[in-house]
């Protein structure tokens, strides 16, 4: 474990090691075939890719998340997406535990990284100009919902001391 970070996860995950490249192309999958949108693509890729023994209704909680929250345009499902994962590992499940501080700094990392990357993390900004279903659109999702599942991936591992391949 790094020995850095605050707080274990909170659940165990067993894996040595995590395939970045592998995560990133099965969320980017999930999304592309249809199967699920950003937010629910991200969860499942990295609950399933870590082992993570959560019932599959954690995959259910990111479902309103999509197209900016509800299609409203606000925070990309992506993110979102990302940010829940890491609670599913570092977050809490009892009042007043300071671990939240912990899973909160994570989840800011990846939110700082991701505008530092595109300026923004508002979905309607994000798609400006792109038509909702329109292949640009979907091409562009599904890489922002692989990025967003690779940099939570890179952060869990990290601060599990899992090996990144």
């Amino acid at each position: 474990m790094n020995q850095a970070a605050p707080f274990a996860g909170r659940i165990d995950i067993t894996i040595k090691e995590i395939d970045l490249n592998r995560l990133r192309e099965t969320a980017e999958s999930y999304y592309r075939n249809g199967e699920f949108a950003c937010s629910e693509s991200v969860v499942k890729a990295l609950r399933d890719g870590f082992g993570i023994s959560m019932p599959e209704e954690v995959i259910a909680m990111a479902s309103g998340f999509p197209v900016g929250m509800g299609r409203a345009g606000c925070t990309c499902g992506a993110i979102v997406g990302g940010i829940m994962a890491l609670g599913m590992v570092f977050g809490r499940t009892q009042g007043k535990d300071p671990r939240v501080k912990h899973v909160m700094a994570l989840a800011r990392e990846l939110h700082d990284g991701f505008q530092a990357k595109h300026a923004v993390l508002c979905c309607r900004v994000l798609t400006r100009g792109l038509q909702l279903g329109s292949p640009e659109h979907i091409s562009q999702c599904i890489s922002f919902t692989g990025e967003a599942t690779e940099e939570a991936a890179r952060l869990i591992a990290r601060e599990l001391g899992i090996m990144c391949v």
